[in-house]
């Protein structure tokens, strides 16, 4: 056997399964989630699940900076964004902007709950973390538009679901770009936030002593915390709590990981062109109670808005949007630097209704309806695709797209 998709033994089958089930907390952070890519790794350590794992962990995150390491003396976790050797293109090259706020979304529900669990340790309601920015290294990369927007809608998330969940940000070692850097971000943060931001100056390790017992602050910061290696900069730290307590420093992403370089291609049958600000709606009826849809698209040279929503009016007349249920809100995606791939289980039988809209520059739409047959390729087309199969028989039902 080949060991790659269809040609793959039962035990393999089910290795790969655990593969992807121990690994769901990264899924996110990869170039890629389909079982294609998921064998490379598998295949790299001849099917042994747990070097597989080992080795993914180990390459994910060398590219995604930050973590929480130690408390400050009021117990509040300390959560550390290391700027510098961020590569945001290349990320968001590798996966797309929702995958990317879903990690963000995942960090702080571990801190929220880190807060919680010091509640009830401490005995004094912890409700906020401590945010330390290294700002040494901040250039005109990390000031790319598309990055700039996505750190946008994630303070924007912040700010809307997790209220008061800073105590005090520590923006330290900032070079003489911060003040521009700066001035494109603060819109997205609220009057509130912003009076919690500390700059400090050359003295700031000794500012971070003050809030900070030293054993709890990485030498690498002022403080005597090292790991049990002895690295000043705490990026081995074992992890002794749930989300690790390890700070990771990130990198440049290698251009093998761009998500553009190693498309998948999807057979086609129909395209339609979408004109600029006006918006494309395809209707699918779902049949079978538990059925799961799923969708891909891409687009060239420009963002799209997507959105998904059940009628609510028996019938076929028209329905606007507005009236509908929401299943997945309209917002942009980035599709014209990595396809999107998602899909939802619709528990009960109705008509969605797919919306692609608010397209900055023309562009043109490929519809697909088929098998879900895949081989590598490069494309620049903007394609679609809409799936749907029983979630108990695994099979496709067929599609009432436009032939």
């Amino acid at each position: 056997m080949s060991r790659r998709v269809g040609d793959l033994s039962p035990k393999q089958v089910d290795i790969l399964a655990e593969f992807r089930e121990r690994i769901e907390d990264i899924l996110p952070d990869l170039p890629a989630q389909h079982d294609h890519y998921l064998l490379r790794w598998l295949r790299a350590r001849s099917f042994n699940v747990q070097k597989a794992e080992a080795m993914l962990r180990k390459v994910i995150e060398r590219y995604v900076s930050g973590g929480m390491c130690g408390y400050d003396l009021e117990g509040s976790p300390i959560w550390y964004d290391v700027i510098g050797p961020l590569d945001p293109k290349g990320l968001l090259l590798s996966c797309t902007k929702q995958d990317f706020m879903r990690t963000k979304i995942r960090d702080t529900e571990m801190l929220r709950r880190e807060c919680q669990k010091q509640t009830e340790k401490l005995g004094v309601n912890v409700e906020a973390i401590t945010l330390i920015y290294d700002c040494e290294g901040l250039g005109l990369k990390h000031l790319w538009k598309p990055a700039l927007e996505a750190y946008g809608e994630i303070l924007t998330m912040f700010e809307e679901n997790y209220p008061e969940g800073l105590k005090r940000v520590f923006l330290i070692k900032t070079p003489k770009l911060f003040p521009m850097a700066y001035n494109l971000v603060k819109q997205f943060l609220s009057e509130e936030t912003r009076h919690k931001i500390i700059i400090l100056g050359s003295n700031w390790q000794e500012v971070l002593l003050k809030h900070i017992d030293p054993e709890q602050l990485p030498v690498a910061y002022g403080g005597t915390l090292t790991d049990p290696d002895g690295d000043p900069r705490c990026r081995t730290m074992v992890r002794e709590r749930e989300g690790g307590s390890e700070i990771n420093y990130g990198g440049t992403v290698p251009r093998s990981y761009y998500v553009q370089d190693n498309m998948v291609k999807v057979q086609y049958d129909n395209s339609v062109t979408i004109s600029r600000g006006s918006a494309f709606t395809l209707e699918y009826d779902i049949t079978t109670p538990s059925s799961i849809l799923r969708w891909q698209f891409a687009s060239d040279g420009a963002d799209i808005g997507f959105g998904v929503f059940m009628r609510t009016q028996e019938g076929g007349g028209a329905q606007k949007v507005g009236d509908m249920l929401q299943v997945v809100p309209s917002e942009r995606y980035n599709s014209h630097m990595v396809p999107e791939d998602r899909s939802l289980t619709c528990p009960e039988p109705g008509t969605c209704e797919y919306t692609l809209l608010r397209l900055l520059s023309e562009g043109r739409l490929i519809i697909m309806a088929g098998t879900e047959r895949m081989e590598w390729h490069h494309t620049m087309c903007l394609m679609y695709l809409i799936l749907s199969y029983s979630f108990r028989s695994s099979h496709y039902h067929d599609s009432i797209l436009p032939n």
